[in-house]
């Protein structure tokens, strides 16, 4: 898992989202981010993420915070899950792993007895100077955004 702690600076990063925008950390200078990585689009559980954020990402802007997913997939498979579920923030294509890698979130799993190497669902909360200000592992999907915010005004 992560070897990031709460108050480390947040690795600096640009990968193109599911426009073929780049996007880097250094574009939220001065603003609150949730980075929240997925292991794929249009699997079930990260679908009910996604959309847990798209449904409560007016609730979340009010409280000040920018959204960003990130997974392995490719613009092309951003896209698709960005159409379907109409998803209103920006998806970074992270198909060499180099922003996954930074953020050790990669590793082994296991699945009904087998193991395996692939992302472990993580959220990071990164504040105006780029200091990682709250990390949420195993996000509950369904409660997301309830989640983020509980966070927040936890302080």
């Amino acid at each position: 898992m992560t070897s990031l702690i709460e108050g480390d600076k947040a690795p600096s990063f640009s990968a193109k989202d599911q426009n073929g925008k780049k996007i880097s950390l250094a574009d939220y200078k001065g603003k609150k981010l949730v980075i929240f990585f997925y292991p794929q689009d249009m699997t079930p559980t990260c679908t009910v993420q996604a959309c847990n954020l798209r449904d409560n990402f007016a609730l979340l802007m009010k409280h000040g915070l920018e959204v960003i997913g990130i997974s392995p997939d490719s613009t092309e498979s951003h896209k698709k899950f960005e159409t379907r579920h109409q998803l209103p923030f920006p998806l970074l294509a992270d198909t060499d792993r180099k922003i996954i890698d930074k953020y050790g979130v990669w590793g082994e799993k296991q699945l009904y007895g087998r193991k395996y190497m692939g992302l472990h669902r993580t959220t990071f909360i990164v504040d105006e100077k780029g200091k990682i200000m709250k990390i949420i592992l195993k996000p509950k999907s369904k409660q997301h955004a309830e989640e983020i915010i509980a966070a927040l005004a936890a302080g």
